[in-house]
């Protein structure tokens, strides 16, 4: 029982141990994400953020490149390079197909940097067009393709996109007449409707046979991108392209979705060697058939098709006390014509139907038909049992032929040029903010450029957002099962602590098991103190005997005499001692009747010879032996 004590004891101290460590890295963790900001460069510095604060100041500088580019825009300065499409959407009416969405350069509504602007739009179910040019024109050829931008959606998204266009380079590239035909090269962005979720990652591909541009479609990213659609955080989106045919898409730097531009887009760029001759036709006579009715399958006589499912039952039979002649409903008699009702227009007023209160206590109303159960005649149609089919061939497909449009592309990569980038979006959401745009082709300029600019608005959102305990409230009021789960989560450690650390009560078997250890562990002086005290007491009732006894001595000698005579007569012969130790037995048990008769000498000194073997016993066992031989033997001599 010590040990199982010893065990849970441990198992307590345990249980708090865990409890203050998990609770202590739980509070640093929220310390962390209040402060945290993403390192996008190895040598700068970390920044310390104070929690209990509501907003953190940070200087803005407009960020500069700091490697070659193919442009950059942070929106600073307005719209200056900037082109707005004057155009119409084709094949629409033309007060539908103007691009007359209203654009406008300003900071965000929510954890700003002050002096950091961008782009935004602002008008809701209009189409929007805006472009510019390019620093230099990038071509594909031994230089991957980094393509990164910010969006933040300030309203949440209900449908509507924000992706950018990079066009093609031509001669015939206008920018004022940007619109949805514009040829481009690359798509790339997010866009949503509905609960639909898209990354678009789509660029067009020449065919080397035909000259014609196809739209290739990247695989959908296997994360759940909801999220980002409706934080109304800043977030930033990147496109690397490589020259080794490779793609991969981040968001917050973070890849969520890569792959292969020969192998993860739909349709594929390169199409199949084979296809299905379109003219070859089934065979009339060809049988897909796996199993078929069998042939030689005959109904039985007695299968009657004419059974209905259900007939009536025969046996069943009307409750007493149903009231035939009572209607289910009556006319509400309480019910009272409106003043207004106007029986020309209306048509005559009615009474609204009411339960018949009479069929409450009846076991029915009106007409009684007996209860349908079911057929056991009936059987059904009869079908013909299915079998294999003996002349199955398979399911038919067309033969396959040389593909006469088959080419291979090894290198897609090598797209066409571009020159300039645009917007060309309609949305139901108004509020999209855009900036720093920027395409190079270092990864290590992508990253500091977004160090410089997107790094600074996490820092200050994570400074604004607020506490633990604040979002936790906050999912519960849009979630409220979650207190539920709070609740639980808080009561299970709790109830453990009670349950394994609380003080229990001990068991009667453990109280007398401890007692009994208690009283065998007694001093040698103690025990030696008992003895002296059970001697003094035997040498005063001695000396006590003697002297009243004296008397009753002389009377016994003369009993146990005439006891001896009588014994000789009868033929018998006892020792003096047998006769005694009748006669105590005989005799009422008290103490001093027993000391009288234990006077004679040879009782004395038999007395007196064990009294001296046990206290000889007793002192040589008095470092060992318990109190409680020595309280019997006391017992066994009084």
């Amino acid at each position: 029982i010590t040990k199982m004590h010893f065990q849970w004891d441990w198992l307590c101290l345990g249980v708090l141990i865990i409890s203050s460590v998990t609770a202590g890295m739980e509070n640093e963790e929220n310390l962390d994400a209040d402060v945290e900001v993403e390192n996008f460069d190895k040598q700068s510095q970390e920044a310390d953020v104070d929690r209990e604060k509501s907003s953190i100041e940070v200087v803005y500088q407009t960020p500069k490149p700091t490697g070659e580019v193919y442009f950059t825009e942070t929106f600073d300065a307005g719209l200056s390079g900037w082109v707005l499409s004057v155009t119409l959407k084709e094949d629409m009416d033309d007060n539908v197909a103007k691009y007359d969405g209203r654009w406008e350069v300003e900071e965000l509504k929510e954890n700003a940097v002050p002096g950091d602007k961008g782009l935004v739009l602002k008008s809701v179910a209009k189409y929007h067009a805006i472009s510019a040019m390019l620093t230099k024109a990038f071509v594909f050829d031994d230089k991957p393709l980094i393509v990164q931008y910010e969006v933040n959606f300030q309203k949440g998204i209900d449908c509507g996109g924000a992706y950018i266009k990079l066009l093609s380079s031509g001669n015939d590239l206008n920018l004022e007449y940007f619109f949805d035909k514009t040829p481009y090269t690359i798509m790339f962005g997010p866009d949503k409707c509905g609960e639909d979720y898209k990354l678009h990652f789509i660029f067009r591909h020449k065919n080397p046979k035909t000259g014609e541009y196809d739209e290739k479609h990247a695989e959908r990213p296997d994360v759940d991108l909801k999220k980002f659609y409706l934080d109304k955080k800043t977030h930033l989106y990147t496109l690397v392209l490589k020259p080794d045919d490779t793609f991969e898409i981040l968001i917050d730097q973070t890849v969520v979705s890569k792959g292969s531009l020969l192998e993860n887009m739909i349709p594929p760029v390169n199409p199949s060697k084979e296809i299905e001759d379109p003219t070859d036709k089934k065979p009339d006579d060809w049988d897909e058939r796996p199993k078929i009715p069998d042939p030689n399958a005959v109904k039985p006589d007695d299968w009657d098709e004419d059974e209905p499912a259900k007939i009536e039952d025969p046996d069943a039979v009307k409750p007493e006390g149903w009231l035939d002649d009572e209607p289910q409903y009556v006319p509400d008699p309480n019910a009272r014509k409106p003043k207004d009702w106007d029986e020309e227009m209306d048509g005559e007023w009615e009474a609204p139907q009411i339960p018949n209160p009479k069929c409450e206590t009846a076991p029915g109303c009106g007409e009684w038909v007996r209860p349908m159960k079911n057929n056991p005649k009936y059987k059904g149609k009869w079908r013909a049992p299915m079998i294999d089919n003996p002349n199955y061939q398979g399911i038919w497909s067309p033969r396959k032929i040389p593909n006469p449009d088959y080419f291979e592309d090894l290198h897609p990569f090598k797209m066409t040029s571009v020159s300039a980038i645009g917007l060309e979006l309609w949305s139901m959401t108004s509020d999209i903010y855009f900036d720093n745009f920027i395409i190079c082709s270092e990864k290590e300029v992508a990253d500091r450029w977004a160090a410089d600019s997107w790094g600074l608005k996490k820092l200050v959102a994570s400074a604004n957002e607020p506490g633990m305990f604040s979002q936790l409230v906050t999912a519960a009021e849009e979630h409220p099962w979650l207190w539920v789960l709070y609740i639980l989560t808080l009561a299970l450690p709790v109830g453990l602590s009670v349950l394994f650390c609380w003080p229990g009560k001990k068991s009667d078997e453990y109280i007398d098991f401890k007692k009994t250890d208690v009283s065998k562990q007694i001093a040698k002086g103690e025990l030696k103190e008992e003895t002296e005290e059970f001697e003094d007491d035997e040498l005063e009732e001695e000396k006590e005997n003697e002297d009243t006894g004296e008397d009753e001595r002389r009377e016994m000698e003369e009993t146990k005499r005439e006891l001896i005579k009588d014994t000789k007569k009868m033929g018998r012969e006892a020792p003096v001692s047998d006769i005694y130790d009748d006669e105590e037995e005989n005799e009422v048990p008290d103490e001093e009747e027993n000391e009288v008769a234990d006077g004679s000498q040879e009782g004395d000194r038999s007395n007196k010879s064990d009294s001296e073997d046990e206290k000889k016993e007793a002192d040589e066992g008095m470092g060992d032996r318990p109190l409680k031989s020595v309280r019997k033997r006391r017992v066994r001599k009084d």
